[in-house]
């Protein structure tokens, strides 16, 4: 059974950083998608950055956090991770690490689409204050 364990959510202040891991097991990531999303009431869940491996990777990144965020993952620790620099007050939000179990081409449109997922994560908090 797929099972995704998210940590590193915490409180900090505006323009400080913070690292999400994502720690996963019994899951095989090739040709598939391995992503961070995240939910607020307001906007709703938002895809935030995406992993995809097939011999060469592809990363994807929702605007909002392109050049602040990055998303990678230790293949030989089972840990994905999402380092978060320069953050806002409007990155406030759930974090949930996320996987498909579908092998795929790795498509841009899909990457940051939580239909194309199916494995989740119990969530992490992250919050930032002025």
């Amino acid at each position: 059974q797929v099972q995704l364990v998210e940590s590193g959510g915490d409180s900090v202040q505006a323009g400080g950083s913070l690292r999400l891991s994502c720690v996963f097991s019994a899951y095989t990531f090739d040709n598939r998608y391995m992503g961070w999303f995240r939910h607020t009431p307001g906007k709703g869940r938002e895809g935030v950055a995406a992993f995809y491996s097939s011999g060469n990777r592809a990363l994807f990144y929702a605007d909002s956090v392109k050049g602040r965020f990055t998303i990678s993952r230790d293949n030989d620790k089972s840990t994905l991770y999402l380092q978060m620099n320069n953050l806002k007050l409007e990155d406030t939000a759930m974090y949930y690490c996320a996987a498909s179990s579908v092998a795929t081409t790795g498509l841009a449109i899909q990457a940051l689409q939580p239909e194309f997922y199916d494995y989740w994560g119990q969530g992490t908090r992250v919050t930032v204050s002025s």
